[in-house]
């Protein structure tokens, strides 16, 4: 690597080193002291440590310069909650996604009731900023309670057969919570969220059917565009 590269302040490693590790951890089912073994054939000497401070300094700042999707009014969304233990006390872990499996947001809360539903409704609408053509959740009935008091005009389907979408992205997080054993704190749980559901929406192509060189070039374009971001930070 050149002696040239740009580096941040005060990091023994140049900011490629630094964007590779965190984009290994988020982007694979993998733990911290495997990425330290990765970055170990590859030649870098740094401690899972090192790794873990680098994920929560830098992290949140590359994620939130990603490019989003933009929304539309034929959106549809998929809610759905699952149950996650944080430090053996029981939440629920609140989940967007959209027609082509996009993570639109993510929320964890102690309570599966009408006010945490609400909740959910209220951050999906202030960051999409409009409302879909239809939501789509299962049978609990708190979803319906909160569509009618946030958007009562959009259309609501509530069927467990409909939402298969929206349980086959929670397969990527159980994964991972089974790799970490577990989170400590609600903060910690959120904040990994928001980055692993980020890196994964930029990497992970829509489900349309897709060549392989499609799929090449679009993992090209997510490199490079992390990469971009990274480097606007330096």
């Amino acid at each position: 690597m050149s002696q040239t590269a740009p580096t941040y302040k005060n990091h023994r490693f140049p900011i490629e080193i630094v964007a590779r590790a965190i984009w290994l951890y988020f982007r694979f089912n993998v733990s911290l002291r495997e990425v330290e073994e990765m970055m170990l054939e590859r030649g870098v000497v740094v401690s899972y440590e090192t790794i873990r401070r680098w994920c929560r300094k830098h992290s949140a700042n590359y994620t939130c310069r990603l490019h989003r999707k933009p929304p539309s009014h034929e959106d549809v969304w998929h809610l759905d909650e699952l149950v996650v233990r944080v430090n053996g006390r029981k939440c629920w872990l609140w989940r967007a996604v959209d027609h082509d499996g996009y993570v639109l947001d993510e929320i964890v809360q102690t309570r599966r009731n009408t006010k945490a539903a609400r909740r959910l409704l209220i951050r999906l609408l202030k960051k999409q900023g409009m409302a879909p053509k239809r939501m789509i959740t299962d049978k609990l009935r708190s979803y319906g309670a909160a569509k009618r008091q946030v958007m009562p005009h959009v259309e609501h389907r509530s069927h467990k057969g409909l939402n298969n979408r929206e349980e086959n992205s929670h397969l990527p997080f159980r994964k991972r919570e089974r790799t970490r054993q577990g989170f400590r704190s609600i903060g910690s749980l959120q904040q990994f969220l928001s980055i692993f559901s980020s890196v994964r929406n930029l990497f992970v192509p829509s489900r349309v059917n897709r060549s392989a060189s499609q799929i090449l070039i679009h993992r090209r374009k997510a490199m490079a565009e992390w990469n971009a971001v990274a480097h606007q930070l330096a």
